[in-house]
């Protein structure tokens, strides 16, 4: 059960990291947008009538803080997807095909995931000092937007990270010492595995 649970976690949050890639608001102005892959552009007051183009390669990424950010986020959303293919296949696997006393999938893969993400995030903003963001935004620099507003694009791309760096924390295995004996509560099952303390 807890680990359907955890597929179902780990595809959301998979859903949600790529709905923020491909959003082009991260950074906004009344005519122009901007995300980590896309950019948008419409009349002034048309908002409905957009215009939007993809970054077709790293080349076309404008800045290089902003291609690690790029590589980074998309590092981490595919392990973020392989690990969801994973615990839904642990999910749904057999009883006898896997074992069920470990705690599933690794929780390293997620935590890498949530690390690259949380890397690929803080890097993003130095490329607001690059000359292409400069243009639209006017007086921006590193790690300030000048006229551009924080979109929804990059706060929910947040939002993914925080939640994907919690998902290792409920994966690990919890052990404690009870009476001179090692309990280890394991998330993946209903069971309690006693492990009897070896003389020293």
């Amino acid at each position: 059960m807890l680990s359907s649970v955890r597929a179902a976690l780990g595809l959301s949050l998979t859903c949600i990291s790529a709905l923020s890639l491909i959003s082009p608001a991260w950074f906004q102005t009344s005519t122009f947008s901007f995300g980590i892959l896309t950019y948008c552009s419409w009349p002034q007051g048309d908002s409905w009538n957009q215009s939007c183009m993809t970054f077709s390669s790293l080349e076309d990424i404008p800045d290089f803080a902003w291609k690690v950010s790029a590589v980074m986020l998309l590092g981490s959303w595919l392990l973020l997807a392989f690990n969801a293919v994973f615990l839904l296949s642990w999910a749904v696997a057999p009883k006898g095909l896997c074992p069920r006393g470990s705690s599933g999938p690794i929780p390293g893969v997620q935590a890498v995931a949530a690390t690259a993400m949380i890397v690929g995030l803080l890097v993003f903003p130095i490329g607001l000092a690059s000359p292409f963001v400069k243009e639209v935004c006017e007086a921006s620099s590193m790690y300030h937007g000048g006229k551009c507003q924080l979109g929804w694009g990059y706060i929910t791309a947040i939002l993914s990270a925080v939640l994907v760096s919690l998902l290792p924390i409920i994966s690990w295995p919890h052990t404690t010492e009870v009476q001179g004996r090692t309990i280890i509560f394991s998330s993946a099952t209903e069971r309690i595995i006693l492990v009897p303390e070896m003389n020293k």
